[in-house]
């Protein structure tokens, strides 16, 4: 069971370092003018994120299985124990984002322009395994500075937006593992139980596409238009990352057992009237 677990939790790191990483695109689509470019880029480094997810959850739905094959209370208990585990690497691999943004807000510049020399993602992903472009990446690493918190600031950040992206990110992280604890406390019903992941995930969606998203980007393209300061999208890069850590480190744990209870109720409601 070791390995396994070992193996998801590297996949889920991806996943989140991936997510955290894209924060940085707002700021290096700031400052080469070329914002359009930079959001396209969100989603393509976003792939790293869904090949992780195709190799992860074949993994965790294993494990799954090897716990209702087992069934015990000892088993289901080591089941959510392994899952807090998984969540637990998901707040690594945010710190791991929050530490690398200075360098990747570097990179990602680079990337950018060598898009619009060359004109094509491949190309512009291929040319990082050169010798030379693999020095100026090392050369480019950054830590973050102490200094450069003096200019990050709450003034012009709505409040609402960054409690918002907390909860957002700890709806997601835990959503697909409740619907699996809840399926393997209801093996019977465990089809029912897995497809219900959009209940949690579906809450996550709506806040995250009505609340989270539009505000960061306004602010973004208000910084773009001299209507904001460049140090205003800062803070906002640096409060999401560290909304994302908070998310994953302490609502998603909070959340996890809640949500699985929440998924193990509805899915007895509609096997009561549907079965």
């Amino acid at each position: 069971m070791i390995k396994p677990l070992l193996l998801i939790c590297f996949f889920t790191f991806l996943i989140h370092l991936t997510g955290a990483l894209t924060y940085s695109m707002r700021l290096a689509g700031l400052r080469t003018r070329q914002i359009a470019i930079a959001m396209s880029f969100v989603s393509s480094s976003l792939l790293i994120s869904r090949l992780s997810n195709m190799f992860q959850a074949p993994l965790v739905g294993t494990m799954v299985d090897g716990t209702i094959l087992k069934a015990s209370n000892s088993a289901l208990l080591t089941l959510e124990s392994n899952f807090r585990i998984i969540i637990f690497a998901a707040f690594l691999g945010s710190v791991a984002g929050a530490f690398l943004t200075p360098t990747m807000i570097i990179l990602f510049q680079a990337a950018i322009k060598k898009f619009l020399h060359n004109g094509s993602i491949a190309r512009t992903f291929l040319a990082i395994f050169k010798p030379v472009n693999l020095l100026k990446i090392i050369h480019a690493f950054r830590l973050p500075r102490l200094a450069s918190l003096k200019n990050i600031s709450l003034k012009n950040i709505p409040k609402t937006f960054l409690i918002l992206n907390m909860i957002v990110t700890g709806v997601y992280t835990i959503g697909v593992l409740c619907s699996l604890l809840a399926s393997a406390y209801l093996p019977e019903m465990r089809a029912t139980a897995i497809n219900l992941s959009g209940l949690v995930n579906g809450i996550a969606t709506i806040l995250f596409t009505l609340f989270v998203d539009p505000p960061g980007a306004r602010i973004t393209d208000q910084a773009f238009h001299k209507q904001k300061t460049e140090n205003d999208v800062l803070s906002v890069v640096f409060y999401l990352n560290m909304g994302r850590i908070v998310g994953t480190l302490i609502l998603a744990q909070l959340f996890f057992k809640p949500f699985t209870v929440y998924i193990i109720y509805v899915t007895k409601i509609l096997s009561k009237y549907f079965m």
